[in-house]
């Protein structure tokens, strides 16, 4: 009887530390039974500027216990070290990482980017089938710029009753403040947490594919647009093909449904001061990585610059800056650290010298094997990985290191590696029951995971299908 009355415990995933941390463990393990040894690596001058690659064909085997006395085995006191020297080791994305956060944070503080928005929503009057695209562009900008996601969990209470109040289901309004960064980040072009540090571990700079980022970026946004309004039109037009039909009813007095002026925010000159310091500052990134190479550092520079410029012209205090920086680097504390954690696999990996086993193996099975089918596979590990690690830059660090070498090996463009993490990372996390913005998102607007993949399925069909010619193509191009 006891046992009939007892709960059964609901499955969950371990959390992204603990996998990391376990890793760490399974590799430590592996450099007792896997062969050391090491390819030859030399420089090569690239359009992306001069790399070390590894040298086809040089693999050597390493005995253990090396002739200088040095054993290569990693045991439970190097398990231990491994998190601080990954921190350690990866210190200049982690302190990018942390400045990036405390400097949106200030521009976020001054409320410009929602007042700007209320702004649009205001001059399109009646045309409200216009706010879907305007939306979703505005989104979509910030996705794959700074990688916007967090940052459009307080969007969703603001449009729901916007939406709704349109004529149209809680699921559009889902729709518009989930997709439209979401298909930003997918196409991400200067995003920092998986384009520019993917690029970074694997030595490339200048993000030389950003003209094939940008293309792509377009078709994602597009598609995105395409599919919400046929959806919207649809669901306006006859109101119980909605998944959320009859839950719709009780949230419309639950949101307290209201019209846009009724949620319109006041725009101020400094307001519009901001969002111009904004796009002035985005403007000179892109014009650093084109022209001037330029990568974490300078990126750094620029960011500060215009969160500490955007306080300033917004009005903060020199207390309200300080503080609200700070908090900002709170928020991306989790981020910044599972790239140590991950970093702290790579040396442990690096540490017993199987790293090059690895390599050596996989470009053995993998030679010959046609491009389009090297990024398809490279695809769906990334893809995979997701499950288990949704945060882009903690995947990257996870990833990239073993990956970008491989496509050296097997003589396809490193930048497929990055693509290949920056499209199929958010693909998955878009599904995903794992992830945390999707997740938030869906409760916020009180849609399950099945009206929400019996919704999108289709359509993420049609994205993997893109996902996987954007990275074939990036593979194909010539170094």
């Amino acid at each position: 009887m006891a046992e009939a009355t007892k709960k059964k415990k609901k499955f969950e995933l371990p959390h992204v530390y603990t996998i990391a941390f376990l890793l760490i463990v399974v590799f430590a393990v592996l450099t007792w039974v896997v062969p050391s040894g090491q390819f030859e690596r030399q420089m090569v001058e690239t359009a992306a500027g001069e790399r070390e690659v590894a040298v086809a064909g040089t693999y050597q085997e390493v005995p253990k216990i090396t002739e200088d006395g040095i054993d290569l085995r990693q045991g439970v006191f190097e398990i231990l070290q491994a998190p601080t020297q990954g921190i350690q080791g990866a210190a200049d994305v982690v302190a990018f990482v942390l400045l990036i956060g405390g400097s949106f944070a200030l521009i976020t503080k001054t409320n410009a980017i929602n007042a700007g928005v209320s702004r649009v929503i205001k001059k399109l009057g009646g045309k409200d089938f216009l706010l879907i695209p305007v939306i979703m562009i505005l989104f979509s900008i910030g996705g794959t710029t700074f990688g916007m996601s967090e940052e459009a969990l307080p969007f969703y209470a603001i449009f729901l009753p916007i939406i709704m109040g349109l004529g149209y289901d809680s699921m559009t309004a889902f729709m518009i403040c989930f997709l439209g960064p979401q298909m930003g980040y997918i196409g991400s072009t200067v995003n920092p947490f998986n384009v520019l540090i993917s690029q970074g571990l694997i030595q490339i700079s200048g993000n030389p594919q950003l003209w094939l980022r940008g293309i792509f970026y377009v078709i994602y946004v597009v598609v995105g647009i395409a599919f919400v309004m046929m959806y919207a039109m649809r669901v306006k037009k006859n109101p119980e093909r909605s998944v959320t039909y009859k839950d719709d009813i009780a949230k419309r007095k639950e949101f307290d449904v209201v019209d846009m002026n009724e949620v319109d925010m006041p725009f101020t000159k400094r307001q519009k001061f901001v969002l111009i310091v904004f796009a002035l500052g985005m403007a000179l990134i892109v014009w650093g990585l084109v022209t001037q190479g330029w990568y974490m550092n300078e990126i750094s520079a620029v960011f500060l610059g215009m969160g500490l410029l955007s306080g300033v012209v917004g009005g903060l205090s020199e207390k309200e800056m300080a503080e609200e920086f700070v908090a900002g680097m709170a928020d991306f504390v989790y981020a910044a650290v599972i790239i140590g954690i991950a970093r702290g696999i790579l040396v442990v990996a690096e540490n017993g010298m199987i790293i090059d086993t690895i390599l050596n193996a996989l470009a053995t099975m993998l030679a010959g094997v046609p491009t389009a089918v090297f990024t398809t596979i490279l695809y769906f590990v990334e893809g995979l990985l997701s499950f288990l690690v949704p945060s882009s830059s903690g995947l990257a660090a996870l990833t990239i290191p073993v990956i970008g070498p491989l496509t050296d090996l097997v003589g396809v463009n490193p930048e497929a590696a990055v693509t290949a993490l920056s499209v199929a990372n958010q693909t998955f996390n878009t599904i995903s029951p794992v992830a945390g913005m999707t997740v938030a998102g869906l409760g916020v607007c009180k849609i399950t995971f099945p009206q929400w993949w019996k919704t999108s399925w289709k359509f993420m069909v049609v994205i993997v299908v893109l996902g996987l010619i954007n990275t074939a193509i990036s593979g194909m191009l010539p170094l």
